[in-house]
């Protein structure tokens, strides 16, 4: 795959899930409300889940969001910039947040899956400080060398 065209396509999916976050996360009550109909535990559950669940989808958007920042410095071909350095360490922060958030909702709701998603966000979260480090020390070394030419 040419890099412009996998770069367009993960343009694309990181729209869709910005958006389709959005509109997931607004009618989660909506939506959980006819869950409740095919499940008893989220019918019991159902006002603490929606409210688990709507954090929990709010800290997702706000990461996509970074991303999508990020994203568009890497289309501008201009990624060495403080402002990643940012969006990469409010990654991290909003990633150990949907880990916490995660164990609360253990406590109402728990299932197999949410080892995996904690698992995936502290690695995320992990991936996104590191990353932060990288940008960090590349921006330096790309100040210096403006100042040397």
């Amino acid at each position: 795959m040419k890099r412009e065209s996998l770069i367009k396509l993960t343009k694309y999916i990181l729209d869709f899930m910005f958006f389709g976050g959005i509109i997931i996360t607004g009618t989660l009550p909506f939506t959980m409300k006819l869950l409740g109909n095919y499940f008893d535990k989220i019918k019991e559950n159902y006002g603490e889940l929606v409210i688990i669940y709507f954090v929990l989808g709010i800290a997702a958007v706000v990461i996509i969001r970074e991303l999508r920042k990020i994203f568009k410095t890497v289309i501008d071909k201009n990624c060495f910039v403080m402002e990643n350095v940012i969006s990469l360490n409010k990654m991290f922060k909003w990633s150990f947040f949907i880990v916490l958030m995660s164990i609360v909702r253990s406590i109402v709701y728990l299932t197999v899956a949410l080892g995996v998603v904690i698992l995936v966000f502290i690695i995320a979260g992990l991936f996104s400080k590191v990353l932060a480090f990288v940008f960090e020390q590349a921006i330096e070394y790309k100040e210096e060398n403006d100042l040397t030419i």
